[in-house]
């Protein structure tokens, strides 16, 4: 078969058949009756094997080694392949990130473009003082994306609490996204969202709050806990009492409960709550003693006999608060 033939039939350009020619990686074997070179079947075939080991990534002096060297085996290159594959997937994927979000801050003409990829950079930054400043002085010019995504993976504790405001400025436009980042198998990823959707003054952020209430991560659920104590919804309660007898935040979630027991339909059912939890014999002295001053702030007649008994209780620092609290109280 003359070069054009196999040119049409394999779909292999006749400038590629001579190039493999001159390579010798493929070469006509048989002459016509008029003198002209022509490929065999044999050698039909190989160009089909350059071609495929060709989709594979393989270089053409790698496909000549892969053909005519016995002792070369795929091990020696698939790992490598696999690599640059990835590498260049995770290229392509950043890429198309950064498009995106260039798109989502709908440019009007270059000039925009061209500041939204050195905001996007600064936010990229290795200087924590850079991403901070990029975040501060250019807040609504930066696609909400790009604000949860760092947001999210933001280590510097200035930087999150920036990126945090600048959520809180946006409004609802990330809370879906922070949503997914709650289901995040990472813990660090999973209280990034959580603190980030309580700073949103927003009803869809307290409905998230609300049901992060029920999340498997303790963290999450103390940190919801807070911030719906903090916006006076009573579903917060049993979490914040947890929060106390854990002992991480406690004091912030005893002044939420304070400020919920302002509300009188809500005194008796915290004072309650926290009585509760006094009763099981596997409550720690340190705990006990959290619940006890939680008492403190909470008024009305429950919470009064509770400290009473807890006057008399068997653990000297439980019952010397207990008193001191009521000596407050009846002074009041």
């Amino acid at each position: 078969m003359l070069i054009g033939d196999v040119a049409r039939r394999s779909g292999v350009s006749a400038r590629m058949l001579r190039h493999y020619d001159s390579l010798g990686l493929v070469r006509p074997t048989d002459r016509s009756g008029a003198g002209y070179r022509e490929y065999s079947g044999e050698d039909i075939r190989r160009i089909f094997h350059i071609e495929s080991l060709r989709s594979l990534g393989l270089s053409l002096r790698d496909v000549g080694r892969a053909l005519d060297d016995p002792d070369f085996t795929p091990s020696e290159l698939v790992g490598g392949l696999i690599r640059r594959t990835r590498e260049r997937i995770a290229a392509e994927t950043e890429l198309l990130t950064r498009l995106r979000r260039i798109d989502a801050a709908e440019p009007a003409g270059w000039e925009d473009v061209l500041q939204v990829v050195a905001l996007l950079r600064a936010l990229g930054s290795k200087s924590a003082g850079s991403r901070q400043r990029a975040v501060l002085s250019s807040a609504e010019e930066l696609p909400v994306e790009a604000l949860v995504e760092a947001a999210l993976s933001e280590t510097d504790p200035n930087v999150a609490g920036a990126l945090r405001w600048a959520l809180a400025q946006s409004g609802d436009e990330g809370l879906a996204l922070l949503a997914e980042g709650l289901g995040s198998p990472a813990a660090e990823v999973r209280e990034r969202a959580v603190r980030s959707i309580a700073e949103i003054p927003d009803g869809e952020a307290t409905a998230l709050l609300r049901n992060a209430l029920a999340n498997p991560d303790t963290v999450v659920r103390r940190h919801a806990a807070l911030a719906l104590g903090a916006r006076g919804v009573a579903d917060a309660i049993p979490a914040l009492i947890d929060v106390v007898v854990e002992g991480t935040n406690d004091v912030d979630a005893a002044d939420a409960l304070s400020a919920l027991a302002g509300r009188p339909e809500l005194a008796d059912r915290i004072a309650t709550g926290l009585v509760d939890r006094l009763a099981p014999a596997d409550v720690g002295s340190p705990a006990r003693l959290r619940l006890t001053q939680a008492l403190a702030d909470i008024p009305g007649t429950t919470a009064s006999r509770a400290l009473a008994e807890l006057s008399h209780d068997g653990d000297r620092a439980v019952a010397l608060t207990a008193a001191y609290i009521l000596g407050i109280r009846d002074a009041r």
